[in-house]
């Protein structure tokens, strides 16, 4: 039986994990903000129990602290762990832990969310970069999660994420602009059916995800668009609809 051991049981992680176990894996969880009751993840108080002989390291503790907490974890896995981190962060910070899990000598995968995990849990998409991306994968796509390693370079899958996201939120931002201005003339229904029909058979739900998870997440995806927009510099790409995309999240967080 495969042990996980997830770093981090928020919404992310506690549905990942939940999944992750019920496919039939030994999941742990270590959080000192969160409890679980109830869940077949079995939470450990102390750090070190709960990575004592695991085999997958998950981190889903959020962008602010994922270096910290890497540091820390890494100084007590197992070195033939794969300490995979699934925050989303630019390809440069997720070089930065993928270069201090090598002075560990802990493989690494640099893993990318690629859609929200409420909707799958542990089937969402993953995309896995680095030394550990090829082992990661081998681990969890027996249990049902759809993981693709891209290459053995930390921060490929990040990258591939933050160019995903250039479209995907500045498609949302776009849609919510046309949506509130089609408001101040009585015709926002008749615009968001258009707007669904461009979209095919799902439209009308991607829609609503687009313009209902932007609101209710404004503040989260600041960091990642702030991060696709550095990124977009880093490359010497222009990013005009990027920084509206920006703008247009801080407006809403706040």
């Amino acid at each position: 039986m495969t042990v996980i051991t997830m770093v981090g049981l928020g919404e992310a992680g506690r549905l990942i994990g939940e999944g992750l176990a019920a496919a039939g894996a030994e999941v742990r969880g270590h959080d000192p903000f969160v409890d679980l009751p109830d869940s077949p993840i079995v939470r450990h108080a102390s750090l070190g129990d709960a990575l004592a002989d695991t085999a997958i390291v998950i981190s889903l503790v959020g962008p602010a602290a994922a270096e910290k907490v890497a540091s820390q974890v890494l100084a007590l896995m197992p070195a033939s762990a794969v300490y995979a981190d699934l925050n989303t962060l630019s390809p440069g910070e997720k070089k930065t832990i993928g270069a201090l899990a090598s002075e560990a000598g802990v493989p690494f995968a640099d893993v990318a969310v690629m859609a929200p995990v409420p909707r799958a849990g542990s089937r969402t998409p993953l995309l896995a970069a680095g030394s550990g991306a090829k082992t990661f994968a081998a681990a969890l796509s027996p249990l049902g999660t759809p993981v693709q390693a891209v290459s053995e370079t930390a921060g490929d899958a990040a990258a591939r994420k933050m160019l995903r996201s250039v479209f995907m939120k500045g498609l949302a931002a776009l849609i919510i602009e046309s949506l509130d201005a089609a408001s101040a003339v009585g015709a926002a229904d008749d615009l968001r059916a258009q707007i669904a029909a461009e979209f095919g058979e799902n439209g009308a739900a991607l829609v609503d995800r687009l313009v209902d998870g932007t609101r209710l997440h404004a503040g989260r995806r600041v960091h990642e668009m702030e991060a696709a927009q550095a990124y977009l510099e880093e490359l010497g790409a222009d990013h005009p609809v990027t920084d509206a995309t920006v703008t247009h999240l801080r407006r809403l967080s706040a």
